[in-house]
């Protein structure tokens, strides 16, 4: 599944512009001509990053992307902008957490690396994220049969290497096995996933 970027700005030509100039990439791209129609977007779709103008009608970009941190806080956050001042930038960085500030006219390629390298940057989070949840899990399934059986997980072996089970215990290291099992699976699944996103969503 291709990422999904959303490009907001009042103008339709820098849209238009924008969206040409990373047709290249891998990216599924919405567009948006405010705020309004940009949070109507997020609300029903899964928006990677999201690329605002601040100069607009309505809500300035600041604000929005204010709002969509408070409401989408994983979703990346770009600044673009024609009237660049420190108290915009200032704002943007400290309010809205935006990953990049760019001025108009802006340099395609290097706001598709940046894209890229963000959404890098969001994965690697994400899968750091999963692990360390499989981890907490795999700890919790352990002490959790060591207190039902104790010295369980002490693993002892015969001669040959292979691992000794005590018999009037397996059907509760088989019901742990299973259980254990499942849970790497599904981490497994999910990991999957996030390569396959990747692969198909930003160019490597």
């Amino acid at each position: 599944m291709p990422y999904t970027i959303l490009i907001v700005d009042d103008d339709p030509l820098i849209l238009k512009s924008l969206k040409r100039s990373m047709r290249k990439e891998k990216f599924n791209i919405l567009c948006a001509n405010s705020a309004k129609e940009a949070l109507e977007i997020l609300e029903n779709k899964q928006i990677d990053p999201v690329i605002t103008d601040h100069d607009m009608p309505g809500t300035r970009g600041v604000d929005l992307l204010i709002e969509v941190k408070k409401l989408y806080p994983e979703t990346i956050r770009f600044m673009l902008t024609g009237k660049a001042t420190l108290e915009v930038a200032l704002d943007a960085i400290n309010k809205g957490a935006i990953t990049r500030f760019f001025t108009k006219p802006c340099n395609s390629i290097e706001l598709a690396v940046a894209i890229r390298q963000a959404l890098q940057q969001k994965d690697l989070l994400e899968k750091s994220k999963l692990l360390l949840n499989a981890t907490r899990r795999q700890s919790y399934l352990l002490e959790k049969l060591e207190k039902h059986l104790p010295g369980i997980t002490c693993v002892k072996r015969d001669n040959t290497g292979a691992i000794l089970l005590d018999e009037e215990n397996d059907e509760d290291i088989e019901k742990f096995l299973t259980e254990l099992g499942g849970e790497l699976v599904r981490v497994e699944k999910q990991m999957q996933a996030f390569e396959e996103k990747a692969f198909w969503g930003v160019k490597k």
